[in-house]
């Protein structure tokens, strides 16, 4: 799960620190994540769900895919996906783990997919690091990549308050993680062009370690569209 630009001018302050984070972490975080969807029936229910909305065979990118375990369940679920990360490590890893599938280092905020080329797209709580002001150009470079009629899965904590991390997993790289308001980002996701064809909220698992409700949203780029 990673933030959205890479090394160019604008690598610094929170990607710089979001990269540093999931590349000092990659090996412990991947570990420690590895089954959390064979322990969450609800997750998974959504994935599922999602997969069918898009159809046997439809591409999608899971951005922010961090190891590449929703990757990886994505594939099983018979759709054509691929996996984006900032971090170099969490990319390794990922292709370590999932020989078969395809997995790049690079950008949600620029990505180098051409207009309309995706049939879905997958942020599994890959915007926790992202500023608020971002998420108007985030949610338009998602609208854009999707084909018409295209389905974009979002997941992320709810809150209003971030929660620092100091030293995670023992290693000095203190990072925030961003809770949000599901209403508020459904309003950007509207605004972006997007339809909200789910707005879910789970209570916090707490056998997972979980703090907060977990929100999910589902949007759907309209059929008809004028670009």
């Amino acid at each position: 799960m990673t933030d959205t630009d890479t090394d160019t001018d604008t690598d610094a302050g929170h990607v710089a620190a979001t990269r540093a984070f999931y590349d000092a972490v990659a090996e412990q975080y991947a570990a420690h994540f590895r089954d959390v969807h064979a322990a969450q029936p609800l997750d998974r229910g959504v994935l599922a769900g999602f997969a069918e909305l898009v159809g046997k065979g439809g591409r999608v990118a899971d951005l922010g895919c961090g190891p590449g375990g929703v990757t990886a369940h994505l594939a099983s679920l018979g759709l054509c996906v691929f996996g984006l990360d900032l971090s170099a490590a969490m990319v390794g890893i990922a292709r370590r783990e999932n020989p078969d599938l395809r997995f790049e280092q690079g950008s949600m905020l620029d990505l180098d997919l051409p207009d309309g080329s995706l049939a879905g797209a997958v942020s599994w709580y890959s915007t926790v690091h992202t500023p608020h002001e971002e998420f108007p150009a985030l949610f338009t470079e998602f609208r854009r990549v999707l084909a018409p009629g295209g389905h974009l899965l979002i997941a992320f904590q709810v809150g209003d308050a971030p929660r620092r991390h100091e030293r995670p997993f023992g290693h000095p790289v203190p990072v925030d993680f961003q809770r949000r308001r599901p209403e508020r980002i459904a309003e950007l996701l509207e605004e972006a062009g997007f339809t909200i064809v789910l707005h879910s909220v789970r209570a916090a698992d707490e056998e997972l370690s979980e703090l907060t409700p977990q929100a999910i949203l589902i949007a759907r780029r309209p059929p008809q569209t004028s670009a």
